[in-house]
């Protein structure tokens, strides 16, 4: 009977068992001096998500299995020895594989005498009317025939009565439900809430994680007091967050039938207790958890990082990052460094050109091993070592997703007591709040490393004198993400100077909504709307957004329109644009606020809407899956005078209820009109030159850059530039890390992998004319990504590993052209993206006995080039920008 045909027959027993009175179960009990036989069969199939032509594994087996009693107490505790015989495994080979189970015979899977042998010792457990109470073997049995005996006896556990409860089996201590009517009983068993033994890992952004879906149900059928069947069933779907149709799907079924009941039994043990009871037995018997135990694969054909340092000198690294075959690279030497000994990773690091010091530092901080991160603490010397490879190995760390605390450790004491230059400094503090905010996400926020991360970050803000510090240490509090420090940003928003009080500001937009309380939201309006001093205008945009975003009351909505009214045009106009986006995307959360004020002639009028200034803010969607959304957002905010004070864009992924900002820069720019000979607005102070950029990538905000400040710091700027593109991010990080151990009700284990490097290369360009008045920028983006999906199915004698990869390359440009020489200021801005190879690669490896077997198959393709529309206002500028230069 295949998987199909059992799912439909559940169903069947299940409608039928619908209709049938509610009941409870005869009371449960097994006869002294009888010899039990069931029939036992096992039933496993590890195979894609997808459709492909290419099938997974399919393991079989068979057994008889012998139950009969040893003692039994007054009060209904039954001693049960269990015994499996004859056990006979087949598999199927990769050419014999169907669905339908219709095709040639499987193969049969030859098991080892000491195998069998292991697979025949009896265990005991101590059984009370279908509840198992206590487990007893041989604590040296083979992990994987251990499980298997797990997965049987928890085939008699059932409750005889309705009702939920929670039960422990070789799934965990997991609560199950019980539909029972006078001779059957269903049971649902919630595998997402059971409890376990921690194996593995995850990474801490849901978006580059896994979905998993697993169900549970079982079938059993009790007649004269006794279990007469058992059918249990169970699947699990494990997918990429990103790529549902990336992934693995797991059908398990599991049938225990009564064949005799009348063959005769050895006669019951003496003994007044169950431990006299289990001491008159001859075999070895130690009281042993349900849980299924963990099983770690050896491998065999791994790479080891000793036997790459004797060839280390002839081998060279490709280190073009944006390539994907250095991202799969980069992946291979994290898996080497997570296995290698302190030793061969320092000398690794001591041996290697300077050219590749980076690609080992970043792959020693993504292994994250005791051995890789002590050998960084040995390699590193703040003092000593090039600024370039101390901020590689720091923003590695701030990447990481799943840091340990040794690596938060590890970075404060590289940070303490040392004279390091400002970008160094800079960098580690905001680092220290990455990881941080990612510690605590682990639930490690007690740790004694949080808090001493914490201390460090609230100590520095407290007692820092000069503006440029305070503002590093209120980027550190944005990254840490901690809601303990919402009062301590509110003050810094309210009374610091004007870039304190924006970078209070904007920490504070990055909280969810359940952290803007009613107490942010006062504070936020009485920056908008100036209640206790002025503040500049960036700052209060920030507020406004703040109070628009996060469940927005109609009433603020209401004041900030009539405000606008009030404000100079271009920032009106911003604002008014923002609010209308909000009525254009269906997750924002103003939306249906917005949609009801909006509703309102005396706001919606022309009144308030007809001020017409240059500045803009726009979102739309670059690509919609089932799965995810991502959006590109752009924001310009020019002056008066028609200078680009602010611009922000932004690329974010929303899936499931989580979203990414994946990159976001802002360019901020002032004091441009007295560059110029313009004088400012009445009333106003007037700014100092200056221009500098802040970048977030995958929600941790990289240190603040400053391009210039002051008119003798551009002037030299501009005379000593080369020209040449300034390299903002290239490296190597791991996107996806991720390890779970699924048990498997019959014992069986299986193992989830995924593993997802990305290679990052993003240059900038500013070119200013200022005799042209003319300025233009370029971002352009080149990127690899390459993602290891695989599940590794483990049983006696015999492996099987189902493997997805895919890689892919990308690069993107962001170009601007603005061109001041008149008013309106013109500008034309362009999105495009490069053709897209991509490949996936799909492999099934088979191991059964002194027989293995591999076969492989793939799919690869171009997605061609697109430039991506922005809005209507911006096409037409850009028509007249690029024929004018034509």
């Amino acid at each position: 009977m295949n998987l199909q045909a059992v799912s439909g027959y559940i169903c069947l027993l299940c409608f039928s068992f619908g209709s049938t009175a509610q009941g409870n179960l005869q009371p449960l009990s097994f006869q002294p001096g009888i010899l039990y036989q069931y029939h036992y069969t096992l039933d496993v199939q590890l195979d894609y998500v997808s459709q492909l032509s290419l099938q997974g594994s399919w393991l079989k087996a068979e057994a008889l299995v012998q139950v009969h009693r040893l003692w039994r107490h007054q009060a209904g505790e039954e001693l049960l020895q269990v015994q499996i015989q004859d056990l006979k495994a087949q598999h199927a080979p990769e050419h014999k594989t169907s669905h339908n189970g219709a095709g040639d015979p499987f193969v049969e899977i030859a098991l080892s005498q000491e195998t069998q042998a292991e697979l025949q010792q009896p265990v005991f457990i101590s059984w009370n009317s279908g509840k198992v109470k206590a487990f007893y073997g041989n604590e040296a049995e083979s992990p994987l025939i251990s499980n298997l005996k797990r997965g049987l006896i928890s085939l008699l556990q059932v409750q005889p009565h309705p009702g939920t409860a929670v039960e422990e089996d070789v799934s965990g201590s997991c609560q199950v439900t019980y539909a029972v009517s006078n001779d059957s009983a269903i049971k649902t068993k919630d595998l997402l809430r059971c409890t376990t033994p921690q194996f593995g890992f995850a990474s801490v952004n849901k978006i580059f994680g896994v979905q998993w879906q697993p169900t549970s149900k079982s079938l059993y059928l009790v007649k004269d007091s006794l279990i007469r069947s058992v059918l249990a069933e169970e699947s699990h779907v494990v997918s990429l967050s990103l790529r549902s149709t990336t992934g693995i799907k797991i059908n398990s079924r599991q049938q225990l039938e009564l064949v005799s009941s009348s063959m005769p039994g050895p006669a019951e043990v003496p003994g007044q207790g169950l431990e006299e009871a289990l001491a008159s037995t001859e075999q070895e018997r130690q009281p042993l958890g349900m849980a299924c135990l963990h099983y770690q694969r050896v491998c065999t054909h791994c790479p080891s990082l000793r036997t790459y340092l004797k060839t280390f000198d002839s081998q060279k690294v490709k280190m073009d990052i944006a390539e994907v075959s250095t991202t799969w690279q980069f992946q291979r030497f994290v898996q080497m460094l997570h296995r290698a000994k302190k030793r061969d990773i320092l000398q690794l690091l001591r041996k290697a050109p300077e050219e590749m010091v980076p690609f080992f530092v970043e792959a020693a901080v993504a292994a994250q091993s005791a051995a890789s991160l002590a050998a960084l603490s040995d390699f590193l010397d703040f003092g000593k070592a090039p600024k370039s490879l101390l901020e590689k190995f720091l923003y590695a760390a701030a990447f990481s997703p799943r840091p340990s605390r040794e690596l938060l450790s590890l970075v404060l004491d590289k940070l303490q007591g040392k004279r390091l230059a400002p970008e160094i400094w800079e960098t580690g503090i905001v680092v220290i709040g990455s990881l941080v905010s990612k510690l605590c996400q682990q639930k490690l926020c007690g740790s004694q490393e949080v808090e001493r991360g914490v201390e460090t970050i609230l100590q520095g803000l407290g007692g820092a004198k000069e503006e440029s510090e305070l503002v590093i240490y209120l980027v550190s509090l944005r990254n840490a993400l901690l809601p303990e420090t919402i009062p301590t940003l509110l003050r810094y928003a309210e009374e610091g100077p004007a870039a304190v009080a924006a970078a209070a500001v904007a920490a504070l937009q990055r909280f969810p909504t359940r952290h803007i309380s009613s107490k942010v939201k006062r504070a936020m309006r009485r920056i908008f709307h100036e209640k206790r001093k002025s503040y500049e205008k960036t700052c209060r945009l920030a507020a406004a957004e703040i109070l628009l975003d996060n469940e927005p009351l109609p009433m603020d909505v209401i004041n900030i329109l009539l405000a606008t009214k009030e404000l100079e045009t271009e920032t009106a106009t911003f604002l008014q644009l923002k609010v209308q986006n909000s009525l254009h995307a269906d997750h924002h959360p103003a939306r249906g606020v917005v949609k009801d004020v909006m509703r309102d002639p005396r706001i919606n009028n022309y009144n308030y809407f007809s001020r017409a200034g240059a500045s803009s803010a726009f979102s739309g969607p670059l690509t919609v899956t089932q799965d995810l959304l991502s959006t590109f957002g752009l924001e310009l905010l020019f002056t008066e005078g028609g200078f680009l004070r602010k611009s922000l864009s932004d690329f974010s992924l929303l899936s499931r209820g989580h979203q990414l900002h994946v990159a976001q820069v802002t360019i901020e720019a002032q004091g441009m009109e007295s560059m110029l000979g313009e004088s400012t607005l009445e009333g106003e102070e007037e700014p100092e030159l200056m221009a500098g950029m802040s970048a977030t990538f995958f929600d941790v905000q990289l240190r603040p850059i400053v391009f210039f400040q002051g008119y003798t710091d551009l002037m030299a700027k501009v005379l000593l530039s080369s020209g040449e593109p300034t390299s903002v991010v290239r490296g190597n990080l791991l996107l996806m890390d991720h390890r779970q151990v699924i048990p498997l009700q019959s014992g069986l284990q299986v193992v989830v992998k995924l593993q997802g490097g990305l290679g990052l290369d993003i240059s900038a360009n500013m070119d200013v004319s200022i005799w042209e008045q003319e300025l233009k920028t370029s971002i352009s983006t080149r990127g690899s990504l390459a993602i290891d999906f695989q599940a590794e199915l483990d049983a006696p004698s015999f492996q099987a590993t189902v493997r997805s990869q895919t890689e892919m390359e990308t690069s993107i440009h962001f170009d601007t052209v603005l061109q001041f020489s008149a008013s309106p200021v013109l500008m034309c801005l362009q999105l495009r993206e490069d053709q897209v190879p991509y490949r996936e690669i799909f492999t099934v490896s088979k191991s059964a006995g002194s027989q293995s077997s591999t076969v492989r198959k793939g799919r690869q393709g171009t997605r061609a080039g697109r430039e991506f529309a922005l809005h209507g206002a911006n096409s037409r500028m850009c028509s007249l920008l690029l024929t004018a230069e034509e």
